[in-house]
């Protein structure tokens, strides 16, 4: 196991690179720069912006200086805020987008597992196919209509909640908590619905039921860790969508999390703040996968690495 998790850890560098080197190169490619606009500048302007930055060197010399600054960590000014290092933003953007994304996870896992159990210990009944419609509800309504509706229903008509701005932990989390976890909790219930019928029908299953246990002492001592596999499995790729679907849920309630400044630095062409949410997202991902990974040996003692 310890050589396993060496392994992954030596590989995120390169792969983290890797995905810097694609995001540097796109951004060349883009046509136009953070300095243009609707009105032409001078040239004289120009050249005196490109020289500053560093931008009438060669392609290679910039490219350089890029990856030596992944290297140490240390991303450069943004071009947007150039009185702010990129460091900084993604130090105050970070615990926003990690509050908003953590508490979504966990509330669509206090929802969704208790649900799919439910769904499977009555197959086939009413509670069964209400569970499973409600799910059906939560995949098919992706979060950017999900959004502004809650917005509209709780903030605008009922006034129960505020509409959007970051507050800490407040009430102000509700509505994107929500937001970002009404999918997650529809795959999770039909995960553990799925993983716990086929798990019930197992033969040591019979054996407990012929011992005289209740349904809630087989799902709790026995059932459970094995129905859950497909929700471990499930929950790598979550974690990774919640990043990407954070971005959407920021934007419509205005979080200064990492999403919103994403979407900032793309649409203002400010390469080192680009540059440095990429590499932190590339390395929470491959992250998010070790930790899933092991995590899953430990549960099923078949996987071994």
């Amino acid at each position: 196991m310890l050589r396993f998790i060496v392994r992954r850890l030596l590989v995120t560098v390169p792969m983290v690179l890797v995905v810097v080197s694609l995001t540097w190169g796109l951004i060349r490619l883009a046509p136009g720069n953070f300095y243009t606009g609707e009105k032409a500048i001078p040239p004289a302007i120009e050249q005196n912006l490109r020289q500053k930055y560093g931008l009438d060197r060669p392609w290679y010399v910039q490219y350089g200086r890029m990856i030596g600054n992944t290297l140490h960590g240390d991303f450069g000014s943004s071009l947007k805020y150039p009185s702010t290092s990129v460091n900084s933003i993604l130090a105050n953007a970070v615990p926003v987008s990690a509050t908003i994304g953590t508490l979504a996870y966990l509330l669509a896992l206090l929802v969704g597992i208790p649900s799919g159990a439910i769904a499977a210990l009555r197959q086939n009944s009413t509670a069964d196919y209400a569970s499973m419609t409600v799910a059906m509800l939560g995949i098919s309504i992706p979060n950017f209509v999900l959004g502004p509706l809650l917005v509209l229903v709780f903030s605008l008509t009922w006034f129960w909640l505020p509409p959007a701005r970051w507050n800490g932990f407040s009430l102000n989390l509700i509505l994107p908590v929500l937001t970002l976890s009404a999918i997650y909790m529809a795959y999770i219930a039909r995960l553990t619905r799925s993983g716990l019928l086929e798990v019930l029908r197992s033969n040591y299953i019979r054996t407990a039921r012929a011992k005289g246990l209740s349904d809630r002492e087989i799902l709790v001592r026995h059932a459970l860790r094995g129905g859950l596999l497909p929700v471990l499995s499930f929950s790598g790729p979550a974690l990774v969508f919640i990043i990407t679907d954070a971005v959407v849920v920021e934007r419509i309630f205005a979080l200064p999390g990492v999403g919103n400044y994403f979407i900032n630095a793309c649409l203002n062409r400010d390469e080192p703040l680009i540059i440095g949410i990429v590499a932190f997202t590339a390395i929470a991902v491959l992250l998010f996968n070790l930790v899933v990974d092991v995590a899953y040996a430990f549960v099923d003692p078949r996987v071994r690495y």
